[in-house]
C-alpha cells in the first residue's frame, strides 16, 4: 500500500494530566488556566498535540475517569470559557488538542445512571448493566480490575451493576442503539466546538460477551479475572465501525485507541488506513515485559524484563503494521510508571538513560506521546506510607493485600514503589522553589523530593539537558522524512545490551544504535551496513567524528544516531 502522508503521522503528542501540571489559583490542584500559562513552554519544546486527560465534571472517585457531565468542566479545573481560551490559545501557537473521551463507563453520580438504578421500567434502565443475583451470589465471578468483585448490589431494585473499576465508574450498555447515539452526539458537541481529536479510554473494553459467563477459576481468590469476555468484545469493531461513520468520518481528526490486550492483528484491523476504524492503539505488550507472567495487572508484580523481549514486541508490532496500519510510541502516561525509572537508570545514569530513552522512542515508525515531565527526566517517587499515595488502585491493592490478606506490608510497598500509578501524577516540576513551583498552596498530592535538582527551570538553563535533547529529536523527526515514513529494520537480533535498527526511506537510510546497560558493549557494524561517510545526527555522549563507525565500544545507556550514505 502507498504511503499515506498526514499531519497526525508527522505530530509529536504531549500528554497532559492537568491535576498535576500546573495551578495557576494556589489551591493545590493544577487547572486549565495553569496550561494555558505554561503554552509557550510546550511551543518551545517543539510539540504539535496536545493530549488532555478528563477535565470533565466528576466526583473523582478515579481522578476524573469517573464522568457525571460529559459536557462540563470540572470546577477545581475551571470553567467552560477556561476550557475555550485554552483551546483558542493552543490553535493560535499551532498546537491541536486531543480530549479524553471516556465511554466504558459512567460515574455513578451521571444523570443517566441516577435515572437507571430508580426502576426497572425507568427509560435509561437500559443504558447500563444490571442483572440478577445467580445462587444469591454476584451474577457472575468476574473481578474489578481494582480488585473485589466487578458487581455491586443496589438495594433500591435489589440487582446488581456492572463496573470493571471502581464501583463508582458504572459500566455503559453499549448493546444499547440510543446509548450509542446519545455518546455520537457528544462526540459531534467537542468536535464542533473545534478539539482536534480523541484518545479513548479502554475502548476495546465497550464489547461484553452477551452471556456474560463465569470466569476461569486460575487463582485461590473469590474473584477471577475476566477480561477475554469484556476485552476484544464480540461487536467491538461493529461499535466502532458505527462511531467512524456517525461521526469520525465527518472531520479531520486523529484517534487513538487504549487498547489492553491487543495483538498485532487487532492493530491492523483497527488502524488499517481503507479498511479500519481509528488511527492508532495505545497497545500493551511492551508495558508488560517486566510483569509476572501469572499476575492479572502488571502494576501489582515486579519482574525481570529483558532487552530481546523489547526488542521482539517493537520489531512485530514494527513490521506488522507497516503499509497497513499505524503506531503510537509510548513509553509512559498517567496509568505507568516513570519511564526513566522502569526501562533506564534514575540514579547515576539518569541524564544519559533518559536521553536513550527518547532518541529510542523518537526514532520508531509511528507517532512519538511524551508524558509531562518525560522531556526533564522526573523519576518514580518513593513515599513512605501508603497514605501518601492518593491512586485508588494503588490503595485497593495494598488492603487487598495487607489488610485482607495479611501480606507483608513492606513488599507491598516495594511493588507500589515501582509501579503505583501515583509514581506518574507526582506534580510537574518546574523549579526548586517550596512546592517545585507547581503550587503556592499545599499539592493535592507531594511533590517528588528530587525536585531541587529535577526541574523544568535547570534542565532549560542547560544546553545539554534532557530538555535541549528532546527539541533536537523533535526537529531532526520535523526536518527528516525517513524518522516518519522509513521502513524500520532490526539488526543484532540476539544482542542482549545493544538494541540497533535502520530506518529507510528510499536512498535514505538511518543507524540508530542504543546501549540499554550500564556496561560498554562493542557495536560491529554489519557487513551490509559498510559506509564511506556516515554523519552523526544526534548522540547523549560527545562522540569524536574521527573514529570509524566499524566498531564502537559504547558507554553506559549511550544512543546514536547515524545517516549513512
Amino acid at each position: 500500500m502507498q504511503i499515506q502522508k498526514t499531519w497526525w503521522k508527522e505530530s509529536v503528542v504531549y500528554q497532559i494530566y492537568p491535576r498535576s501540571f500546573y495551578d495557576s489559583n494556589g489551591d493545590g490542584i493544577g487547572d486549565l488556566r495553569g496550561i494555558i500559562q505554561k503554552l509557550d513552554y510546550l511551543t518551545d519544546l517543539g510539540v504539535d498535540v496536545i493530549w488532555l486527560c478528563p477535565v470533565y465534571r466528576s466526583p473523582n472517585d478515579d481522578n476524573g475517569y469517573d464522568i457525571s457531565d460529559y459536557q462540563d468542566i470540572m470546577p477545581e479545573f475551571g470553567t467552560l470559557a477556561d476550557w475555550e481560551e485554552l483551546l483558542a490559545q493552543m490553535h493560535q501557537r499551532g498546537i491541536k488538542l486531543i480530549m479524553d473521551l471516556v465511554v466504558n463507563h459512567t460515574s455513578d453520580e451521571h444523570p443517566w445512571f441516577v435515572e437507571s438504578r430508580k426502576s426497572k421500567d425507568n427509560p435509561y434502565r437500559d443504558y447500563y448493566i444490571w442483572r440478577s443475583r445467580k445462587d444469591g451470589r454476584e451474577p457472575n465471578n468476574w473481578a474489578s480490575l481494582f480488585g473485589g468483585s466487578a458487581w455491586q448490589y443496589d438495594e433500591a431494585t435489589d440487582e446488581y451493576y456492572l463496573h470493571l473499576f471502581t464501583k463508582k465508574q458504572v459500566d455503559l450498555n453499549w448493546e444499547n442503539p440510543k446509548l450509542r447515539a446519545d455518546i455520537y452526539a457528544m462526540m459531534r458537541w467537542w468536535l464542533d466546538k473545534g478539539i482536534d481529536g480523541f484518545r479513548m479510554d479502554v475502548i476495546n473494553m465497550i464489547s461484553k460477551a452477551p452471556d456474560l459467563p463465569d470466569a476461569p477459576t486460575v487463582t485461590g481468590d473469590r474473584y477471577q479475572y475476566g477480561g477475554q469476555y469484556f476485552i476484544n468484545g464480540p461487536r467491538l469493531r461493529e461499535f466502532l465501525a458505527e462511531m467512524k461513520r456517525e461521526v469520525l468520518s465527518k472531520y479531520d481528526i486523529v484517534t487513538v485507541g487504549e487498547m489492553p490486550m491487543v495483538t498485532t492483528e487487532h492493530g491492523i484491523a483497527i488502524t488499517h488506513a481503507e479498511t479500519g476504524h481509528l488511527n492508532m492503539v495505545f497497545q500493551f505488550e511492551h508495558m508488560n515485559i517486566d510483569e509476572d507472567p501469572s499476575a492479572a495487572l502488571s502494576r501489582r508484580s515486579i519482574w525481570p524484563w529483558q532487552l530481546r523481549d523489547l526488542k521482539r514486541i517493537m520489531t512485530q508490532w514494527q513490521n506488522d503494521l507497516a503499509d497497513k496500519g499505524w503506531n503510537s510510541q509510548y513509553l509512559s502516561n498517567h496509568d505507568m510508571p516513570r519511564a526513566v525509572s522502569r526501562f533506564g537508570d534514575d540514579g547515576q545514569y539518569r541524564v544519559e538513560s533518559a536521553k536513550l530513552l527518547a532518541t529510542f522512542l523518537h526514532m520508531l515508525q509511528g507517532t512519538p506521546y511524551i508524558y509531562q515531565g518525560e522531556e526533564i527526566g522526573m523519576t518514580n517517587v518513593k513515599f513512605p506510607s501508603i497514605e501518601d499515595y492518593r491512586d485508588v488502585e494503588t490503595r485497593n491493592f495494598y488492603r487487598e493485600f495487607v489488610e485482607e490478606n495479611h501480606g507483608n506490608p513492606e513488599a507491598v510497598m516495594q511493588i507500589i514503589h515501582a509501579k503505583s500509578r501515583d509514581n506518574a501524577r507526582t506534580p510537574l516540576q518546574w523549579n526548586a522553589s517550596e512546592q517545585a513551583g507547581f503550587t503556592s498552596g499545599t499539592p493535592w498530592i507531594q511533590v517528588n523530593p528530587n525536585y531541587t535538582t529535577i526541574n523544568v527551570e535547570r534542565d532549560r538553563a542547560d544546553s545539554n539537558s534532557i530538555f535541549a535533547y528532546y527539541q533536537e529529536l523533535i526537529r531532526l523527526r520535523k526536518t527528516n522524512p525517513v524518522i516518519i515514513y522509513g521502513k524500520y529494520h532490526l539488526i543484532l537480533d540476539d544482542d542482549p545490551a545493544i538494541y540497533a535498527f535502520t530506518r529507510t526511506l528510499d536512498r535514505d537510510r538511518l543507524l540508530v544504535i542504543l546501549n540499554f546497560t550500564k556496561t560498554n558493549p562493542v557495536f560491529v557494524l554489519p557487513d551490509h551496513l559498510s559506509t564511506t561517510d556516515p554523519v552523526l545526527l544526534i548522540a547523549n555522549y560527545p562522540v569524536d567524528a574521527t573514529k570509524e563507525l566499524q566498531k564502537i565500544t559504547l558507554q553506559p545507556f549511550e544512543a546514536r544516531v547515524y545517516r549513512l550514505s
